[in-house]
């Protein structure tokens, strides 16, 4: 039985980061150069992540709902489907994107030459329909001089938390990631006063220590997205990057949620712009409008190295020599270097 080996969804936190969202064109021809770009993305990783051993770059490539059954046959991801547009207090759209291209390392041009290859390698075949470069600033705050990702998962626990073993067989190894780009009104927020800030966020601004549960609203932004059932939390993998364009006044941040079901990142988006109960929306939200939303299957790697005939071929599948992987610093693989077996810490 083939080693089922994920694709780096909890990969060390980076500096720089690339966001491709992609729209693929109509035609067998567009949806082939995809399928082929399956098996091409192990060598293209390995050659650009080879000139720099300590850059660890990484990508994972995700397939949304109304692509998958263009290319590829056989079963479905059990939870796979479009991104529900959320209508609250506020809204939180659904947009298109059949095709993400999560690329993460130390440095920006690596991100950079790896994006341009992939990009080249598909052109005519797809539409860029988002690119965002993401960056850490600082000791890693958003733009809004809160530290993000505070409370995220590490080690098996990450694992736990953002791919699938037995739930679903067909897709041991994968996971399920929603994206969103949220633009703030810096100008707006920085005219609230700290102390309304850190009720709003749940936390001191400048110590980054958790509020006490006495003093913290129930609107606070890391209530409404700590999600419980059966009296255990259900963890998600966030690696959200700060972004923005001085010149044209735009100050965001790009959400990125990892998990093993979508319905855990739903919840909590849910209870942001609806609320808990319903109106006791996240405050966060009069100053942050989310600008798109879109989910994606991340398949495992050895999927992706060995992919299933295109629907209606009888044809031989696309396969990579090896591994989607590319070497770094560390000695571990960008795709390809967490293994379905238990790990510690």
């Amino acid at each position: 039985m083939a080693t089922v080996v994920p694709q780096p969804v909890v990969a060390t936190l980076s500096r720089s980061a690339m966001f491709l969202v992609l729209t693929v064109n109509p035609g067998s021809a567009a949806a082939e150069a995809v399928r082929g770009m399956c098996g091409d993305l192990a060598g293209l990783l390995r050659a650009v992540g080879f000139r720099d051993l300590d850059g660890q770059l990484s990508c994972v490539m995700g397939f949304g709902s109304t692509v998958w059954d263009r290319l590829f046959s056989g079963p479905r991801p059990a939870n796979l489907h479009p991104f529900k547009e959320i209508n609250g207090v506020h809204r939180a759209p659904s947009t298109p994107g059949d095709v993400l291209l999560h690329i993460r390392a130390k440095r920006m041009d690596l991100c950079f030459e790896l994006a341009t290859q992939i990009l080249a390698r598909l052109d005519g075949a797809v539409e860029v329909v988002d690119e965002t470069h993401g960056f850490k600033y600082f000791d890693d705050r958003d733009l809004i001089g809160f530290v993000d990702g505070t409370e995220n998962p590490t080690g098996f626990e990450a694992i736990e938390a953002a791919v699938i073993t037995d739930e679903d067989p067909a897709f041991t190894g994968g996971s399920y990631v929603i994206v969103q780009k949220y633009l703030h009104d810096l100008k707006r927020w920085n005219e609230v006063p700290v102390e309304a800030q850190e009720k709003i966020i749940g936390r001191h601004k400048l110590s980054d220590i958790e509020l006490d549960d006495a003093a913290k609203p129930s609107y606070a932004h890391n209530v409404l997205t700590s999600i419980e059932e059966d009296g255990q939390e259900l963890d998600i993998v966030r690696d959200n990057m700060p972004f923005g364009d001085v010149g044209k006044g735009e100050f965001g941040t790009y959400f990125i949620g990892y998990a093993r079901s979508p319905a855990r990142t739903e919840k909590m988006l849910e209870n942001m712009f609806v609320g808990l109960p319903p109106g006791n929306y996240d405050r966060l939200l009069d100053f942050s409008v989310a600008k798109t939303g879109c989910l994606f299957f991340v398949p495992a790697a050895s999927f992706l190295s060995d992919i299933p005939d295109a629907p209606g071929a009888t044809g031989a599948r696309i396969d990579s020599d090896s591994d989607v992987s590319a070497p770094s610093g560390d000695g571990s693989l960008g795709i390809g270097s967490l293994k379905m077996e238990k790990q510690h810490g």
